[in-house]
């Protein structure tokens, strides 16, 4: 799966006394999760061509079941952005309603270094490993 490419999305630096969640984080974390987005829709985009570029041009049986079984790799890897793009959308749809940086589930601010690192967290790092434990 594709690693979010944020090199050229410098880290948010708040000012001195910034209130969390200002409109300058808000839209830096818009314009994080945007290029996510656009650059998950851009490989899907490259995978269906490379798919129907490649596909044709293989006439040995054992270089086709080699490719199709890469075919069906890439297609599960985009599968799983798939469900990662749907995941950005309910974020930047968090960030319309004016609740992102959040925890979900106790209310607490998220930090600016979690959110940099998962922009998608909901939740604060004590509830996630709660909730993780509770899985296992």
């Amino acid at each position: 799966m594709s690693e979010p490419d944020f090199e050229n999305i410098p880290a948010y630096k708040p000012a001195k006394n910034e209130e969390f969640m200002s409109s300058g984080q808000v839209d830096h974390f818009k314009i994080k999760l945007n290029s996510w987005k656009d650059q998950l829709i851009s490989d899907a985009e490259s995978t269906i061509t490379h798919i129907q570029e490649d596909s044709n041009q293989v006439a040995d049986i054992n270089d086709r079941a080699t490719l199709e079984e890469e075919f069906a790799l890439e297609l599960r890897t985009r599968d799983r952005e798939r469900k990662l793009i749907t995941k950005i959308e309910k974020t930047l749809h968090i960030i319309e309603l004016g609740d992102y940086g959040y925890c979900k589930t106790c209310g607490a601010e998220i930090s600016l270094l979690r959110l940099e690192a998962r922009p998608t967290a909901d939740e604060c790092i004590d509830c996630k490993t709660i909730a993780e434990k509770k899985e296992v």
